[in-house]
């Protein structure tokens, strides 16, 4: 593991966040409804599943975005496996098993890289705007 390899799976999942955030954002009335269509028949109720609804693009979009600047980077790593955790079980939930591994393997890249973020996050904001340490 390096930098480079370190930025770039920072970069990589930072955009997939992001993507999907800026997807749904422009049409977050109509992802509402068609998430809280999904869990109807689920055992979660509604009351959990509308909020959630609006929550999870501005997730997405600002969790995505800190990661593609690599600001507050541990902090954001964490949250946004929470995020992918909730997802698992409400996917779960609508038993959508197919959608499963790709929830997994984002939870996979953000432990990852937490695991690394300490030493390899060098190319992000965190790295420019930690003081210097002095000689």
């Amino acid at each position: 593991m390096d930098t480079t390899i370190f930025f770039l799976l920072r970069i990589a999942i930072g955009t997939s966040l992001f993507g999907h955030g800026l997807a749904r954002l422009p049409k977050l009335a109509g992802f509402s409804d068609y998430m809280v269509g999904n869990f109807k028949k689920s055992m979660l109720p509604e009351f959990l599943v509308l909020p959630f609804s609006y929550f999870l693009p501005v997730a997405e979009f600002c969790l995505g975005l800190l990661l593609l600047l690599g600001l507050f980077t541990r902090f954001s790593l964490i949250l946004a496996s929470i995020v992918m955790i909730l997802l698992v079980f409400g996917t779960c939930m609508i038993e959508d098993w197919a959608a499963i591994p790709s929830q997994l393997i984002h939870v996979a890249f953000f432990a990852f890289l937490l695991a690394y973020v300490d030493t390899y996050n060098q190319w992000s904001a965190d790295a420019r705007l930690r003081p210097k340490a002095r000689a």
